[in-house]
């Protein structure tokens, strides 16, 4: 029988001692062996041998956990629909109608990404509502900078022990940036992948779709010599070069301590939000014929800011016009980082730039002015 394979029975005189062979099981279990109680024996053997049967909660998937975070999740995301978003959380995939009446010749474009070891720092501090967030904000701008008006957003949470609270507060993140940028989030995925990850860590990534007419498209192929550099901030590292930053500072500081440079715990300085810079971006481009835009992300101003320049012009900066952020202070005294490392890794407070003609510099400064998003030259473009 099914139950012997697992249930070890020894003779002991006249009784008969069961012992489950399983690690999970280190008690004896001593039946006397009647005619009577021979029945039951075989009955409580059957009822011990069904604990012992595998389940996914027991490998460490728990589908009830999944559940109550989708039930959790479903108001936060419903709070971002719109008319275009014909579906709710839990189908197979996500309707969203999109009305080609308002385009002409319009042109998809989507992007995808994650927040990298930003994570770590919201692991230590256990706090996630921001997270989300940083995601969003940082998919959109991905996209904005190429002209491109933000329809919705799908995510992906990856954990090693599912907790529908983190889920709860990443998700939270997701929809607070998600209507401040009028995007739906209309979907996106859940696992629990046990041995993988940390029981208490996780993982996310997003994706964003938007449109832009073709013609409209701002590539950085008009950019010409003499063009101006106009660089607009950034709340601080947003969601690159943490690897280095944490190697360096919490070798020396916990996250909730507070630098004498910092106005605030160090990691709450970490985890100030990526900015949006949608709302500047529509302002500039119905305004000003824009060249083109640089979303400052991994590689630094120049890394990112050559992709929208032609390979035969250069890109010549002004390191000394703006003030750096006093995180990026902290990091490179710390670090004993040279400048050259420094502005290869990390944004140092510019988060957006705008290549224009130079006789547009001055209405570009009083519309972001306007805007609340104060703009400074900080480089050109040279031969």
């Amino acid at each position: 029988m099914l139950i012997i394979e697992r249930v070890k029975i020894i003779k002991n005189q006249s009784n008969f001692q069961i012992r489950f062979t399983r690690p999970k099981f280190d008690s004896y279990y001593n039946f006397l062996l009647t005619k009577v109680s021979f029945v039951s024996f075989l009955y409580l053997a059957r009822i011990f041998e069904e604990k012992l049967a595998n389940t996914y909660k027991d490998a460490g998937v728990n589908i009830q956990a999944g559940d109550e975070t989708v039930e959790r999740i479903k108001s936060l995301a419903k709070s971002t629909f719109n008319k275009n978003v014909l579906s709710g959380i839990g189908h197979f995939g996500a309707f969203y109608q999109v009305d080609l009446t308002s385009w002409k010749n319009p042109v998809l474009v989507s992007s995808v990404d994650g927040v990298g070891t930003k994570l770590k720092i919201a692991f230590a501090m256990d706090k996630h509502d921001t997270i989300g967030q940083d995601l969003v904000n940082h998919c959109i701008d991905d996209i904005a900078v190429c002209g491109a008006a933000p329809q919705y957003f799908m995510d992906y949470m990856a954990f090693g022990k599912l907790n529908p609270d983190k889920a709860e507060q990443i998700i939270k993140g997701f929809s607070i940036a998600c209507k401040e940028n009028g995007v739906a989030l209309i979907g996106g995925e859940t696992a629990e992948m046990p041995g993988l990850y940390d029981n208490e860590e996780y993982d996310v990534s997003g994706t964003i779709v938007g449109i832009v007419e073709r013609d409209k498209v701002i590539d950085g192929k008009n950019v010409t010599v003499g063009n101006l550099l106009v660089g607009f901030k950034s709340t601080g590292l947003h969601t690159n070069g943490y690897s280095l930053a944490r190697k360096v500072l919490l070798e020396k500081y916990s996250v909730n301590d507070k630098p004498d440079l910092l106005n605030q715990s160090l990691g709450e300085e970490l985890l100030s939000v990526h900015k949006s810079y949608l709302k500047l971006i529509n302002e500039l481009k119905e305004n000003i014929s824009i060249k083109a835009f640089s979303h400052i992300t991994g590689g630094g101003i120049i890394g990112n800011t050559k992709r929208v320049v032609p390979k035969d012009l250069k890109i010549k900066m002004d390191w000394n016009s703006w003030d750096v952020l006093p995180i990026f202070k902290l990091i490179q005294e710390v670090g004993k980082i040279n400048d050259e490392e420094m502005r290869h890794v990390f944004n140092l407070g510019i988060g957006l730039i705008a290549i224009i003609d130079k006789n547009d510099a001055s209405k570009v400064l009083e519309i972001s002015a306007a805007a609340g998003e104060p703009g400074k030259i900080i480089g050109e473009i040279v031969p």
